[in-house]
């Protein structure tokens, strides 16, 4: 009788033990990360797949929310505000569930990401932001779901979904300017040349204050020294942009000295260029 016993107790452990045998999921977790700017952003979902099914319409239902994907709430997390057109989601993380329709879909973010599937009450006091999309039809199929982060810039991207031969896709931008404004004012406090040269080749790119960039530029050579070529090369950039091609060829000249000592032809020729370029325009 105690052999049985201890016969069924084996029994037991060995089903539990295969009761938790980790197995792939038909629709697997995706998780993909992007940073637009000084901004951290996250999605994570699950997968499923089209399996000659016909999705939008039937395995979707049009004009029934989606949990927008399968198994757990889809979740986004953002570490700033992400702003679509007039409207501002926080930072926060989201649950992201949508209403298809042949047209167009309704996307909303929802405060309460811990369901599995939709809830089982709706409240609209969870809804953080509602946004409407138009349906892009895709030439070719697109066998299992994704969501991606597509035409990033250091302020902007587009949040984009996409299964069978349907996508939509939400633009929105990031606070990168007045993130870089803040750390800018920040390291003003007791910036090194490097601060200097970070802050003026922000300027630069966004095409903000030209004069104040020419100043941390400048400021920037000062600290570092005329063996800067990079920086020098920044500082002709920014004079040329002033419209004082002059100045702009003579601080190319230093650089493209300082380039040849170093041994770093790419800068070098780029000055040449640039030398070419502004001696035609004086």
């Amino acid at each position: 009788m105690k052999k049985l016993a201890a016969l069924f107790v084996s029994g037991m452990i060995t089903l539990t033990g295969f009761g938790q045998l980790p197995r792939p999921m038909a629709s697997p977790q995706g998780k993909v990360e992007q940073k637009v700017g000084l901004t951290d952003l996250s999605v994570s979902y699950y997968r499923p797949s089209k399996n000659d099914r016909v999705v939008f319409g039937d395995v979707v239902p049009f004009n029934e929310i989606w949990r927008t994907g399968a198994n757990e709430n889809t979740k986004i997390t953002c570490s700033d505000a992400m702003i679509f057109g007039k409207d501002t989601l926080k930072a926060g993380t989201y649950a992201i569930f949508t209403k298809p329709s042949e047209s167009a879909w309704t996307v909303y973010f929802y405060t309460d990401y811990s369901n599995w599937g939709t809830p089982d009450e709706w409240e609209e006091s969870k809804v953080a932001l509602t946004l409407n999309a138009p349906v892009v039809k895709l030439n070719d199929v697109v066998e299992t779901f994704i969501i991606t982060f597509d035409k990033t810039t250091t302020k902007s991207a587009n949040l984009r979904f996409a299964w069978d031969k349907t996508a939509i896709e939400l633009a929105f931008e990031v606070p990168t300017s007045v993130k870089m404004d803040q750390n800018i004012q920040k390291m003003m406090n007791g910036p090194s040349a490097n601060d200097y040269f970070a802050s003026a080749e922000f300027y630069y790119k966004e095409k903000k204050d030209m004069k104040q960039a020419l100043i941390w530029a400048t400021k920037a050579v000062e600290l570092r020294g005329e063996d800067a070529y990079w920086m020098l090369r920044l500082k002709s950039l920014i004079e040329a942009e002033l419209g004082d091609k002059k100045a702009a060829i003579e601080t190319a000249k230093k650089s493209m000295a300082a380039a040849e000592k170093a041994e770093n032809m790419t800068y070098v020729n780029m000055n040449k260029a640039s030398i070419e370029e502004w001696s035609k325009k004086k």
